[in-house]
């Protein structure tokens, strides 16, 4: 496995707290390099984005830059596990290819592999329209687009002038506790959790859709819906090609928060049980169960690293367990770090009534601010209200 680097540099933030002293006092580590939560020291708050590992401030671009690479050691350390660097040797099959929508469009079925004996392989689905003249953006949903359920979409994305596009997840890791099967046997000595191996295989479908004439490889979109919308936050937190992230209702280890937990939402001790989904996680994630103060990250955190790229969060009024008001706020503390790098209005958030799905009134938004930001259209709405703005939020720290 990779050598903890967060736990390393964490010494730096502490210095920049005061508490270097603590640390130094205790000369243990946590499990696997990690400090554990008894060795750190409890935030008041959301944590600093713009703290660096060294103990100062952010104060250019450059520094945000260092920074950047240290949230993700920090988040992939403690909250996701390690992932693996690209395999290479990609080649694509195509396995399927069927007209649809009266003549207007291909449906593509790809299989992907790679490795050098090819043993790493996805089921990818691309929808092409039949007369194209220039590259166009693509809308990728993390998840099998080639059901009929899904045709009706897949029509309007391409008359909106998109491409759309997906994949199987499942070929990677089956969703369970299981590591005996998927890429894990191919991996032995990385701790990633389900989500993060899900995210790498959203990297592995971009390497694939980078290299497609069709494609406008500098538009990518990538979204997904509850645990898929946890998926397109890290992975589009952690791939810089994709252009556009839109996570939807993704909740606890997604959009929401660690930190701010009102009733009925889906908590770090529910999500993280064993006999629920500490497998989606790296797994002393739970040792944070009851000293959530001492995380040294919110998901905020994950939301910055999209910046200065376009992030859209859509979410549902009626799904409490999804955290509504813990996804406004870390919409909030993201916005400095979006202000800061001049694009405020990257940053954007939507909520419709009812509750957890992912609903036409999810696409549109979705398709509104992606048609604006990647097409040139108008905007339909400024995707800056959010649902609780008599709820205040106190940040102990400003953008520099």
């Amino acid at each position: 496995m990779p050598k903890n680097k967060a736990a390393r540099k964490l010494g730096g933030v502490l210095l920049g707290a005061f508490l270097l002293s603590l640390i130094l006092a205790t000369p243990s580590v946590g499990k696997d390099g990690r400090l554990s939560p008894e060795e750190l020291p409890p935030i008041e708050g959301l944590p600093d984005p713009f703290l660096m590992d060294s103990g100062k401030r952010v104060q250019s671009v450059e520094d945000w830059n260092q920074r950047r690479e240290e949230i993700k050691d920090l988040l992939l350390d403690y909250e996701y596990g390690h992932i693996p660097p690209p395999p290479g040797d990609m080649r694509a099959e195509e396995t399927e290819s069927m007209d649809l929508f009266g003549g207007k469009a291909t449906l593509k079925r790809i299989l992907l592999s790679f490795g050098e004996n090819q043993e790493i392989q996805m089921n990818v689905g691309i929808y092409l329209p039949k007369e194209q003249s220039e590259p166009r953006p693509v809308i990728f949903l993390n998840d099998m687009v080639w059901y009929e359920h899904l045709r009706p979409l897949a029509e309007r994305i391409l008359d909106e002038g998109f491409i759309f596009a997906g994949f199987d997840r499942h070929d990677l890791d089956r969703d369970d506790k299981d590591r005996s099967d998927g890429v894990h046997p191919l991996y032995p000595d990385y701790d990633w959790g389900t989500l993060a191996v899900w995210a790498w295989g959203c990297m592995r479908v971009v390497d694939y859709l980078v290299t497609l004439d069709e494609v406008d490889s500098s538009k990518i979109a990538l979204t997904g819906h509850s645990r898929a919308g946890k998926v397109a936050l890290l992975a589009g937190g952690m791939d810089d090609r994709i252009a556009m992230v839109v996570p939807n209702g993704s909740g606890a280890g997604g959009a929401g928060s660690f930190k701010i937990e009102e009733k009925g939402v889906e908590t770090l001790e529910l999500i993280t049980q064993p006999e629920r989904f500490q497998y989606w996680f790296q797994k002393d994630l739970r040792d944070f169960v009851g000293h959530e103060d001492r995380l040294p990250f919110d998901q905020h955190f994950l939301k910055a690293l999209v910046a200065p790229r376009l992030l859209l969060s859509t979410d549902a009024l009626g799904d409490q367990w999804a955290n509504p008001l813990g996804t406004q706020q870390t919409h909030r503390a993201a916005q400095p770090v979006f202000d800061f790098l001049g694009v405020p209005d990257h940053n954007a958030i939507h909520f419709r009534e009812g509750g957890h799905d992912m609903l036409k009134p999810d696409w549109d938004a979705l398709l509104d601010f992606a048609g604006h930001h990647f097409l040139g259209r108008p905007l339909g709405e400024d995707y800056k209200e959010v649902p609780f703005p008599d709820v205040p939020l106190e940040l102990n720290w400003k953008r520099p």
